[in-house]
């Protein structure tokens, strides 16, 4: 998919930057820009209450838990309806924070209809401990409809510095031991090849952030995965003017 990327998107700038058709790059970058502005990526965040949903929301979103329009935190269920978070770069991406699954207004049998499961592309479903039973049954009818969801272990951090206070065990024998706990758990209530990504959201860039960005490019229709990797794009655009600029005056000065 990557190389469908460097095809559709990348090869033709390239090629009119290097017969110096500068209008014709613009026109591309205009036309993508244009019909991505169409495409819209509505991401579930659910999951039982006190999970570390709404830091997750604003780590992504690149804001900490203080910033203004920041989604509310708190170490009790402080999302009571369902609340969209655009993302702040990309206006076509949002966030939903989902209220915790089995609570009083939410109870797990109505979950998925009462947060309005089909305006959603995918689901990812956190823990700040071992997956529940509630966690299973909301994957499991979200599999039953036909769309994709991923298991989100959070707080990775906290578990990392307790075992670091009690034992000698390294970083990576800790993170595998988390990381089989919850897949065995997850299969042990019933899911077929759980897969469980490790996050910590005060530290975004460790872990297995990264991977779940790849398993989303990898996974979501190319529509989507051009809305998620928007200002990718744009930052190579960006690479590929600034060479094409500097080489042109390169020449221009060795001319003169």
């Amino acid at each position: 998919k990557e190389q469908e990327e460097e095809n559709i998107l990348i090869k033709p700038l390239k090629e009119a930057l290097k017969n110096n058709d500068t209008a014709g790059a613009a026109k591309r970058i205009k036309e993508y820009l244009e019909k991505q502005t169409n495409v819209s990526l509505n991401i579930a965040i659910t999951g039982e209450s006190g999970a570390g949903k709404s830091t997750f929301i604003n780590a992504f979103r690149g804001i900490k838990n203080r910033d203004e329009g920041a989604a509310p935190t708190g170490v009790t269920e402080t999302t009571s309806e369902v609340t969209p978070y655009p993302h702040p770069d990309n206006p076509n991406v949002t966030l939903w924070d989902l209220p915790g699954i089995g609570t009083k207004d939410f109870p797990a049998r109505k979950y998925l209809k009462l947060v309005g499961f089909d305006k959603y592309d995918f689901f990812l479903i956190i823990s700040d401990t071992r997956f529940r039973e509630n966690d299973v049954k909301l994957a499991q009818k979200i599999k039953k409809m036909k769309k994709n969801f991923y298991f989100v272990r959070s707080k990775i951090d906290n578990d990392i510095r307790a075992e670091e206070s009690v034992s000698d065990s390294s970083k990576e024998k800790t993170l595998t031991k988390i990381r089989d706990d919850c897949v065995q758990r997850l299969k042990d209530l019933g899911i077929e090849s759980p897969r469980v990504f490790l996050m910590s959201s005060f530290q975004l860039h460790k872990y297995d952030f990264s991977l779940l960005q790849e398993t989303l490019e990898t996974e979501l229709p190319k529509d989507k995965r051009d809305t998620l990797l928007y200002f990718a794009f744009l930052e190579r655009c960006c690479l590929f003017f600034t060479a094409f600029l500097i080489n042109n005056s390169l020449t221009e000065v060795s001319e003169n």
